[in-house]
């Protein structure tokens, strides 16, 4: 895992997105070159107007390429959905090229140009994702992963591995090693537990060990040894902690694992003027953006709802914000009119009897998500955050899960990482997994973590993925 501007990213797509990023402002240049083939093409290739519309080309197709689940782990070749999104990736990419040189017509490189360098890069991807599933597989790339531990903070790491194949594939487990003093029997596979004679580093050595985990709970009378561990790291091996860990590669901060001191020491949950600054001019600009582009379908969606089930078109709830402020949140009412007659909030349910007909398909496609983006321009609630819960639930959920309210150390959002990453919960245990996420958002945002969610929030729009 790499990190970039705070999110943590596998290495091998942070390699395949540099690698097609060239691909894409290549084929501009190779389009150009060819077009002009013969003739003078010294104006035309001038640094400067040529790189623009290069990159731009690049950005534009690398967003495409994003919202169509092109650069995520669970991206897999060989299925007919997978050449159908890298298609349509394209198709997407050509109509945003044309709409822009509409509206930037000083930007147009011409249709021979274009059409070109679509090709070059049509091809050129397509052969580089070719090779880059051949190399992803290769044992040599694989990490060299042992365990330190045998407790169930250790199995989970083996459950992780059995049962993530995008996490499996980045590393050859090398299995569990006991700590000296073991005070419980393993809850690891014993075929898997190595045989501790020698030094730490030794064992690390003798199976040439590029990663260590420490996953011990109580490390003060479990036997870990820090000097072995310093040992390891000075010898150049990675040294990590379970809850770090689980935060790289999954891209959330696993509960069970998590202490206080980790949160206190770790790096992230960084807060400044100009991230403030920044996060709220991306916030005014995406909404407004989005609020000029969807106003056909608002105005459709509202007398919609009016035809069918009348006023009113708009549904008032509370939420609880940031710093646990209670602001009133506004959606397109998808629901019928006393939808909770009994006073008591519930939780929406799969095929919820309550939702109108109009409502099921606004609520498929996130339509009914639309009027928040008022609510974005008031202040209360961010582009990208976790998703704000009612006061009622919020009560519920903070005596039952811990760490619960830390989640609303930053700003409520339309959008989120545990929105994109997680199906929509309706249980304590759904609300427990959407808070690992919405943990790492709020100790890792950034303006890049807001843009990939940004993107691959399309993705779940496109593929109605998660909604209820």
């Amino acid at each position: 895992m790499i990190r970039i501007f705070g999110h943590y990213v596998p290495i091998q797509l942070a390699l395949l997105a540099a690698v097609e990023a060239a691909i894409l402002i290549l084929s501009v240049y190779f389009g150009v070159a060819l077009r002009f083939v013969g003739g003078d093409v010294t104006e035309y290739l001038l640094v400067g107007p040529v790189a623009t519309r290069a990159v731009l080309f690049a950005f534009v197709m690398l967003g495409s390429m994003t919202a169509f689940g092109m650069f995520t782990r669970e991206s897999q070749t060989g299925d007919w959905g997978y050449y159908i999104r890298f298609l349509a990736s394209f198709a997407v990419g050509g109509i945003a090229m044309t709409f822009i040189f509409y509206l930037l017509p000083g930007l147009f490189l011409g249709r021979g140009v274009m059409a070109l360098a679509f090709l070059f890069a049509f091809v050129g991807t397509a052969l580089n994702r070719l090779i880059f599933v051949r190399l992803v597989d290769m044992d040599a790339l694989k990490r060299r992963l042992l365990v330190l531990g045998i407790g169930t903070r250790a199995a989970g790491i083996g459950t992780l591995l059995e049962q993530d194949e995008s996490i499996r594939r980045k590393f050859h487990f090398v299995g569990y090693l006991a700590p000296t003093k073991v005070p419980h029997h393993p809850h690891v596979p014993l075929e898997k537990l190595l045989e501790h004679n020698g030094s730490l580093l030794a064992i690390a050595s003798r199976y040439a060990v590029d990663e260590i985990v420490v996953a011990i709970r109580e490390r003060r009378n479990g036997g870990l040894s820090i000097d072995e561990l310093l040992e390891c790291k000075l010898d150049g091996i990675e040294v990590k902690d379970v809850s770090s860990f689980f935060e790289h590669e999954t891209g959330h901060v696993q509960i069970d694992s998590l202490n206080p001191s980790w949160m206190v020491f770790s790096d992230g949950f960084r807060r400044s003027s100009a991230k403030t600054m920044a996060k709220r001019i991306f916030d005014v600009t995406v909404s407004l953006l989005l609020l000029a582009a969807t106003l056909p379908v608002t105005l459709l969606t509202a007398l919609l709802i009016v035809l069918e089930s009348g006023l009113p078109i708009f549904y008032r709830q509370e939420r609880t914000g940031e710093c646990g402020q209670v602001f009133e949140v506004l959606k397109f009412r998808s629901m019928c009119q006393n939808a909770e007659q009994a006073g008591v909030p519930q939780w929406a349910k799969q095929n919820d009897n309550r939702v109108t007909r109009v409502g099921r398909v606004i609520r498929k496609l996130r339509i009914d998500e639309l009027p928040q983006i008022i609510n974005v321009l008031k202040g209360d609630m961010s582009f990208v955050g976790p998703r704000p819960e009612r006061p009622y639930f919020v009560q519920q959920l903070a005596t039952q899960i811990p760490f619960y309210l830390n989640r609303h150390t930053v700003k409520p959002g339309i959008t989120g990482w545990a929105q994109i990453r997680y199906p929509y919960g309706s249980t304590v245990d759904d609300a427990m997994h959407k808070l690992q996420y919405d943990l790492y958002y709020a100790k890792n945002h950034s303006l890049f973590l807001d843009l990939i969610i940004l993107f691959q929030t399309a993705q779940v729009v496109l593929f109605g993925k998660g909604a209820r």
